[in-house]
């Protein structure tokens, strides 16, 4: 039986994703000793906007930029601006394979709020994958008065943040075309993060030795979620959701070798069971429009 090309092309592009959210990592981890969170972003979302522009310019796409929807637009900025400064706090308090594996709880957090935000309905089996998820949660910070710390809390929270990221964003591209999306997305957050960055009136500027990392934080998110369509486009999510997961284990091992992080067999095997909860609502979701 021949082999099949487009699961194939998808491997090649979810492989660039997990690279790209690894690299992003330990250079937002490298980056905090020099800058703070906001100045991270503030840097990251300058460098979004020559790459939205120039990309949208090439694509004969600028015209598709435009100013309706401003509030939501601003509330998914705001919540992706939040969720992002605690991401990248949080990598610097937490193991990364325990952050990575927090993360992936966010579209857990988008079952139970799309009733709200987007008037979807809650079946049992949404309910089931919720509640497989949380156990997979308990697994992973093992909630106890000495276990639960500040980088935990953060981390969880920022997976809310994303989860009402991706909310906002399915509402958006019910009208908004992906180039303004984008762009609001870069502008926006860069004005957030001069206004947070520059309370103090202190903006630090990075180093020489530090600009490599500066431009694999601007270029490493948009290039991920750009690998993620991209397979999407080519293979079901049944096919998509398990490679993305390669990206726990992998993340693991670069913080055993860079940071001299352990291995946390609690931490994969929570991950696993939040990546089963996550699986099972996109089984469901497959059969129900096969």
């Amino acid at each position: 039986m021949p082999v099949q090309a487009e699961p194939l092309k998808a491997v090649f592009w979810m492989s660039g994703a997990i690279f790209s959210f690894s690299s992003m990592a330990i250079a937002g981890r490298e980056l905090s000793t020099e800058l703070d969170t906001f100045e991270i972003m503030m840097y990251r979302s300058f460098i979004g906007i020559v790459i939205v522009l120039a990309v949208a310019a090439v694509a004969g796409r600028l015209n598709h930029i435009h100013f309706r929807q401003l509030r939501l637009h601003g509330l998914r900025n705001l919540a992706h601006f939040t969720g992002q400064n605690l991401w990248f706090y949080a990598l610097t308090l937490i193991p990364l394979a325990q952050l990575f594996a927090l993360e992936f709880t966010s579209p857990i957090w988008v079952l139970l709020l799309s009733p709200l935000f987007l008037g979807e309905r809650l079946t049992l089996v949404r309910i089931a994958s919720a509640l497989i998820g949380f156990v997979g949660i308990l697994i992973v910070t093992r909630p106890t008065p000495d276990s639960i710390n500040l980088g935990i809390i953060l981390a969880a929270v920022s997976a809310v943040c994303f989860a009402l990221t991706t909310l906002a964003t399915k509402r958006l591209t019910r009208t908004e075309p992906i180039t303004a999306i984008l762009f609001h997305l870069t502008v926006m957050q860069a004005v957030m993060g001069v206004i947070c960055a520059g309370y103090d009136l202190d903006i630090a500027w990075p180093s020489l030795a530090s600009l490599p990392f500066v431009l694999v934080v601007g270029l490493g998110g948009l290039l991920a979620h750009f690998c993620i369509a991209k397979a999407l486009s080519l293979a079901p999510a049944t096919v998509v959701v398990p490679i993305d997961f390669i990206r726990l284990p992998a993340i693991a091992v670069v913080g055993m070798l860079l940071y001299s992080e352990p291995l946390d067999l609690f931490v994969l095997v929570g991950a696993l069971v939040i990546f089963a909860a996550n699986y099972l609502n996109i089984w469901s979701e497959t059969r129900k429009h096969a």
